[in-house]
């Protein structure tokens, strides 16, 4: 069997997330389309791994995916397949070969999240669906300050809505904060994400940056003090890179 690696870009807005939610709910998710064009591509009932599953309605600019099989084609032709047969929202962009070892899931190193504010006076037509919308300007200089205390390894379990999960303890390895007068951009590199949690530390630092709670909140909510905030909006969210 040969093992298949792919280089995923979507637009999240119509899709429940990168994975099926159950056995009897096989629609409506980013794993699910591809899965249809493996089918289709080779007969085959493949099993896809991913770096990292994205929730509804978040984008993705370097999701991972691989998956094994029979299948002689060459590698161009695969990737000719899934994008001839896939919705214009979800396109392959690479694809390698790789060792029947390789797993896009357990064994990938780092992932990192962009999530884009727009503080424009108005919010652009164009870009409404990736960005979002904030009526205040936030003080970065406060959320930058903010940001300091998450960095390192800490117990992210009040930074997430995850109900079960073998560790909460993470390791945030960058968190740039940096914009301009049209737009804020936060960059988050982490070995791994719960759910939710790179949009919640979002919404927290966002209320930082807005006033709504102090800087010492962080830490409180690190250890169990205090609650984060609400999810930041998903259609503001990127899966920029995968590091293996």
């Amino acid at each position: 069997m040969r093992n298949i690696k792919l280089t995923l870009e979507y637009d999240g807005s119509r899709y429940n997330g990168w994975q099926r939610l159950g056995k009897d709910d096989n629609s409506g998710t980013i794993e699910t389309r591809l899965l249809e064009v493996i089918k289709k591509m080779s007969g085959e009932e493949a099993e896809l791994n991913c770096a990292a599953r994205t929730e509804t309605g978040v984008h993705a600019h370097g999701q991972i995916a691989n998956f094994k099989t029979a299948s002689p084609m060459k590698l161009y032709e695969i990737k000719n397949y899934f994008n001839r047969y896939l919705p214009m929202d979800i396109a392959v962009i690479d694809i390698e070969e790789m060792p029947e070892r390789f797993h896009a899931s357990l064994n990938v190193k780092s992932i990192t999240y962009l999530y884009r504010i727009s503080i424009g006076d108005v919010p652009s037509v164009f870009e409404r669906k990736y960005m979002y919308y904030c009526f205040k300007k936030p003080d970065m200089d406060k959320m930058v300050v903010a940001s300091q205390a998450l960095l390192g390894r800490h117990d992210f379990k009040n930074f997430s809505t995850v109900k079960k999960a073998k560790s909460t303890e993470k390791e945030i390895k960058s968190l740039e904060i940096y914009g301009d007068e049209n737009e804020i951009q936060i960059t988050i590199t982490a070995n791994q994400f719960l759910h939710n949690m790179a949009r919640m530390i979002v919404g927290t630092l966002l209320d930082v940056g807005l006033s709504n709670r102090p800087i010492a909140d962080i830490d409180k909510i690190l250890k169990g003090a205090a609650s984060a905030s609400a999810p930041a909006k998903p259609h503001g969210l990127f899966l920029e890179e995968a590091a293996y």
